[in-house]
C-alpha cells in the first residue's frame, strides 16, 4: 500500500521495537532506511537504544544514525537518522537474542504501553506495533492474548475487531484469540452487526467511498438452509439484513470456501470472518510466500489493524522469527506496508478532523 496521506505535514507515527530478542530492531532498521517511508510520514521508535546500535552494526551501518529523545517534539524527521525514545530496557550484552525470556517479554510490553500512552495524549498520530512474543509478556506478568487486547484495555474499548490486509484483500473477525468451540458460540447477530459497521467505516477511512462488503457463512455451504447448522439462519442472516435497512452494501452469508477467491478478484472490498482462522488463512496464503528452493520466506507481507479504537494502530502480521535474529536477512515489508497503512489511516482522519475509528 504506497499511496501517500491526504495531509501535510506528515503524520508522526510511533514504532514499537517489538520484542527486542527478536528481529523486530532489525527489520526496524531495515525499513526506516527507505526513503519512501519519510515521504509518507514522521516515524518515531520506541524501543531500546542499544538494540538498534545492534542491529544497526548487523548492516554496516553507523549508531550516529540514531537520535536519541524523550518525546516526538525533539525528533528530526529526516532520512537518515532514526529518532527512539529510548526506554533504557535491557542489556544487550545480557538479553539472551532468539530466545523467549521475561526481561524480553517486560521491554516489548513496556514499549507498547508507551506508544499507547503519546496516541492517546494525541503526541503521535498513529501506532505501529512489531511484533511480540506472547509467552515472553506472559511470563513478564502480563496475562494478553496480544497486541489487540492490550490496545482495548488501555484505550477502554469494549467493541472492537481484528482487519487484517495485503494488497486489495481486507478481512475482519466476529471473533479471534478465542477456542475454536467458543468461537461458533460467539456468532451472536448483534456481534456480527457491529463487524459489519466496523468494516464498513474502515474501508471509508481507506477513502473507499461506497464499501461492498461480503460476509462469510460460519459452517460449510454456509449451513445449506440449516442442513449444516442454524447459525446463518438465526443470526448472520438477520445481522446482514439489518445491515443493509441502513444503507450498507453488504452480501451474505457467502460460503467459506468461496467468500474469499471472489475478494481477492474485485468482488468486495472487506470480508467479514467469523473467526480467527477462517481469516488469517487466505491472509497468509497470498501474503506469505515460501521459497521451496531458497528454503525460506520469499516475502511476508500483509499488515493487522485494530478497528474501532480511538487511536490507530496497525502491526506486522508475523511473529518474532527468533530463529532468523541476527542474520540480518528478515524481510521489512510487512512492516512497511505497516507505517504505510498507518500513515494513510492517520491522513485521512487528519482530513476529516476526526479522533478515532469507532
Amino acid at each position: 500500500m504506497n499511496s501517500k496521506p491526504f495531509h501535510a505535514p506528515r503524520p508522526v507515527i510511533a514504532i514499537t521495537m517489538g520484542d527486542p530478542a527478536s528481529i523486530g530492531p532489525e527489520i526496524t532498521v531495515k525499513a526506516l532506511a527507505e526513503k519512501e517511508t519519510y515521504e509518507i510520514c514522521r516515524p518515531l521508535v520506541v524501543g531500546d537504544a542499544c538494540m538498534l546500535d545492534k542491529a544497526l552494526k548487523i548492516f554496516g551501518l553507523s549508531e550516529s544514525g540514531l537520535n536519541i529523545v524523550t518525546s516526538p517534539k525533539e525528533a528530526k524527521y529526516q532520512h537518515g537518522i532514526i529518532d527512539i525514545i529510548d526506554m533504557g530496557l535491557v542489556d544487550r550484552d545480557t538479553l539472551a537474542v532468539g530466545r523467549v525470556s521475561r526481561e524480553a517479554g517486560e521491554a516489548a510490553f513496556r514499549y507498547v504501553e508507551k506508544v499507547i500512552q503519546l496516541a492517546m495524549a494525541k503526541e503521535v498520530d498513529g501506532t505501529v506495533t512489531n511484533a511480540i512474543n506472547k509467552e515472553a509478556i506472559n511470563l513478564a506478568g502480563h496475562h494478553y492474548a496480544g497486541h489487540t487486547e492490550i490496545y482495548a484495555e488501555y484505550t477502554s474499548t469494549e467493541n472492537y475487531t481484528m482487519m487484517l490486509a495485503h494488497e486489495g484483500l481486507r478481512v475482519v473477525h466476529v471473533s479471534t484469540h478465542v477456542s475454536l468451540r467458543d468461537a461458533c458460540d460467539l456468532v451472536k447477530k448483534d456481534r456480527v452487526l457491529q463487524v459489519i459497521r466496523i468494516a464498513w467505516q474502515a474501508c471509508r477511512d481507506l477513502g473507499i467511498a461506497s464499501p461492498r462488503i461480503g460476509v462469510s457463512g460460519l459452517n460449510p455451504h454456509s449451513g445449506e438452509n440449516g442442513l449444516f447448522g442454524t447459525e446463518e439462519i438465526e443470526e448472520i442472516i438477520p445481522a446482514i439484513k439489518e445491515a443493509m435497512s441502513e444503507g450498507i452494501n453488504v452480501t451474505g452469508p457467502v460460503p467459506p470456501d468461496t467468500v474469499f477467491s471472489g475478494a481477492r478478484g474485485g468482488l468486495y472490498d472487506i470480508v467479514v470472518a467469523m473467526y480467527h482462522d477462517q481469516g488469517h488463512i487466505p491472509l497468509k496464503l497470498v501474503g506469505f510466500v515460501y521459497d521451496q528452493k531458497a528454503g525460506g520466506w520469499k516475502s511476508v507481507e500483509g499488515v493487522n489493524i485494530t478497528l474501532g479504537l480511538p487511536i490507530i494502530r496497525v502491526s506486522v502480521d508475523h511473529g518474532t522469527a527468533f530463529d532468523q535474529t541476527g542474520l540480518g536477512t528478515a524481510d521489512p515489508s510487512s512492516l512497511k506496508n505497516a507505517i504505510s497503512y498507518a500513515a494513510r489511516l492517520a491522513g485521512t482522519r487528519i482530513s476529516a478532523g476526526s479522533t478515532d475509528m469507532s
